[in-house]
Formats: C-alpha cells, sequence, structure tokens
C-alpha cells in the first residue's frame, strides 16, 4: 500500500549538517547495492545454544561510506524518512523514557549518538546507561558486535521519538535470565516503553515469559531475521511481536512489502490473547502483530565508531522493535493496567495494511504471506501516525 507524505512537519528529504553546522537538504534513495544485490552479514552470532539470545541486527557489506564529501548525508533512511512514512511529528516522544535491553557495553555510544544527532539536526536529547541490576557503574566487558546493535537501537528511538530520554541497560551477557533481568531493571527505572532486538528459540519461552509481564509497559520484541517461524520473546503473551518490511521512497510516496528475512508464525507454547481477534488461523500467540522497515536493502543510517568505521546501513527486525517502541512513546503513556500490546488490535483504521510479499513456505498462508488484514511477516499493518498505539 502506498504512503503520502502528510503536512505539518515531515519531509521526504535527509538533513545533513555541513561543517559549518549549516542544514542541507538531500533526497534519499534506496542505498545502492552491489551487483547481484546488496550483501549483508549479522552483527551478532547466531547462537542456537538454549539460555542464550541472539540479536537481530544485519549490516550491509556493499556500502563503504567511511569517509564522506562534507555536509553529505549517510547512505541509509534518516529520521526525515522515517517519520514521513510512519506519520510520525518531529518533536515526539516528548516527557517519556524508551529503555533498550542489550548485551555487554557499547563505550562510544554516548558520542556516536551525539553525532548521529547533529548529522539530521535533531535536538541533543538524554541518554542513560546502566547494568543489568540498574547501576551506572560498573557497566559489562565491551562488546563490538552487539554495539553495533545498541546503535542501531539508539539511532532508530532519536530518529522517531527524537525528544524521548533514552535508557540503556546492558546485560552482562546474552542469555535468557541476564537479558530478562535488563527487561526488569528497565521497568523498574521508570521506563514505560522497553524495546528488545534479540531473540532466540521458543523453547526459551514460559520461564522467561515472567520478564515481560508488567501491565502499563510497552515491550516490544523483534520477530526474528530468518524468514517463517516464530522466535521468542516476540511470540511471548506480554510482548509486541514486531516484524518487518522492505520500505521504499519513490519521491516522498512510500511503499511497503513483507520482508522476506522477517520471523512469524504461530506459537507452539503461549495461550492465544484474548484480543487476537482476526483471523490468524492459529489457536495460540500469532506473530507479529505489527511491522516496520528491516529489510537491509532498504535499510536505515546508523552511526557507530566503536571498532567500526562510523556511518553504516543496517537492518533486520532489530530496526523495526526500537520504531515501534517509539511510536507506542509518541502516542503517549500506557494506561497503568493495561497491555500495549492490544491497542493495535483495536485500532486497525489506524494501521497501513502490508498486502503483498512473503518470507517463506507455509501450510496456513497467512502465518508466511501478507495480505489483506492480519499476517505473519507483518502483522496488523505499519504505523500511520500514532492512533493505533493507545487506547
Amino acid at each position: 500500500m502506498r504512503k503520502k507524505l502528510i503536512a505539518g512537519g515531515v519531509f521526504a528529504v535527509a538533513l545533513a549538517l555541513t561543517a559549518g553546522g549549516t542544514a542541507t537538504a538531500q533526497q534519499f534513495s534506496a542505498a545502492p547495492a552491489a551487483t547481484g544485490g546488496p550483501t549483508v552479514k549479522n552483527a551478532c552470532a547466531q547462537v542456537r545454544a538454549a539460555g542464550h539470545m541472539s540479536c537481530f541486527a544485519q549490516v550491509r557489506t556493499d556500502i563503504k561510506q567511511a569517509r564522506r564529501a562534507p555536509g553529505a548525508a549517510p547512505s541509509g533512511y534518516g529520521p526525515a524518512e522515517l517519520q514521513a512514512a510512519y506519520q510520525l511529528k518531529a518533536d515526539g516522544g516528548a516527557g517519556q523514557t524508551i529503555a533498550v535491553t542489550e548485551s555487554g557495553d557499547y563505550p562510544s555510544l554516548k558520542a556516536d549518538l551525539a553525532a548521529y544527532r547533529k548529522q539530521f539536526g535533531l535536538p541533543a536529547g538524554d541518554v542513560q546507561i546502566v547494568n543489568e541490576d540498574g547501576q551506572e557503574s560498573p557497566l559489562p566487558a565491551a562488546d563490538p558486535d552487539w554495539a553495533v546493535e545498541t546503535a542501531l537501537d539508539v539511532d532508530m528511538i532519536a530518529a522517531t521519538a527524537p525528544n524521548a530520554k533514552i535508557l540503556v541497560v546492558e546485560a552482562k551477557q546474552a542469555s535468557t535470565d541476564d537479558l530478562g533481568k535488563a527487561v526488569d531493571t528497565a521497568v523498574k527505572l521508570g521506563a514505560k516503553f522497553v524495546s528488545n532486538s534479540w531473540g532466540g528459540d521458543e523453547s526459551e519461552g514460559g520461564a522467561g515469559d515472567a520478564h515481560f509481564n508488567h501491565p502499563g509497559v510497552a515491550i516490544t520484541a523483534s520477530s526474528g531475521d530468518n524468514g517463517y517461524g516464530a522466535s521468542w520473546p516476540a511470540s511471548s503473551p506480554y510482548a509486541v511481536g514486531v516484524g518487518g518490511t522492505t520500505l521504499k521512497n519513490s519521491g516522498g510516496s512510500y511503499t511497503e512489502t513483507a520482508w522476506k528475512g522477517a520471523g512469524s508464525g504461530c506459537s507452539s507454547y503461549a495461550a492465544k490473547p484474548a484480543f487476537q481477534t482476526a483471523a490468524t488461523g492459529c489457536d495460540k500467540k500469532a506473530i507479529a502483530d505489527v511491522s516496520a522497515v528491516a529489510d537491509p536493502a532498504t535499510g536505515v543510517a546508523v552511526y557507530d565508531t566503536f571498532q567500526q568505521s562510523g556511518w553504516q546501513v543496517v537492518g533486520g527486525t532489530s530496526a523495526s522493535s526500537p520504531i515501534i517502541a517509539s511510536v507506542y512513546a509518541d502516542a503517549g503513556t500506557p494506561g497503568a493496567q493495561d497491555w500495549p500490546a492490544q491497542y493495535p488490535w483495536s485500532h486497525t483504521d489506524q494501521l497501513t495494511d502490508v498486502t503483498s510479499g512473503s518470507n517463506g513456505s507455509c501450510d496456513t498462508k497467512q502465518w508466511c504471506n501478507a495480505g489483506t488484514g492480519w499476517d505473519g511477516p507483518t502483522g496488523l499493518g505499519t504505523p500511520k501516525g500514532t492512533g493505533a498505539f493507545t487506547k
């Protein structure tokens, strides 16, 4: 489905700052691909061991942009395009705290996030970094692979909820227990929105779900990057499972299709939430609930200098989860006893239905093929403003 730009402060161009601080507008087109199509790598090792999780960031390897001309915009979608595509205000997130849960420390986070904000003319913002116990020191050992994930998460929040405070909770390791504890800590410190761009085998569900049982908090989880197949915690009955799309911009008009890598399906363990009223064909928790851009071929601009070259183009459902968490924050604080995962199911007219594309083959068509109404790869659709993300 095609999206048009809305009036009132969203633009089809990215703002690039020259060395002297002057903003220049540059039209963004999908990042150039190498012959034969874009090439990507997983930022994190794809761990399959019990009790361990993988991040879902995918980095384009066919784009080299460490040295750019002064004032040139980096490749990849920036804040202006994302705000335009999803009809978000340029001053969203005021008064809200959005948390991200990560594994390991990212030493240059604050400096890199400041550079990202400066590049695109965003407000300075506020970011706090704590360990899984909620303390600012000591932070866990640095992890350059997860640092790419963290850079993606915080940059997407800055892009789509520019005035929100960002809380980064760093787990000791990428285990179910440590990352789950990070979620609990984020909520304890006051975050009403928690993004989790990681996942693993559904067998981690059940006991691990206790970490996501927080009424009044919107907790988003990436559906995964391996195509059709359920991933936890996106399959948790308490989480908003976030799928992925391919987002194309043609002269300021946006079109989305299901991304072939987006995880989807029917949980094998989680009971069907009462709010999942659409025809999912699933008698348990259906994945995903909603979606946003994830395809690295139409990826987002990310800035990371910790053992990286700086600007990168990154995708994966690791991008879509913090975007959706930000849209919830833009919509306002959830009701204290609400389950925010149910909001989109009550406001499907406030979403853009994604009706084409597939992430694989499956016996139940809508679990892996986009179509009218709910489908696995894209859920109920993508944001059309914030109306679907409030009570």
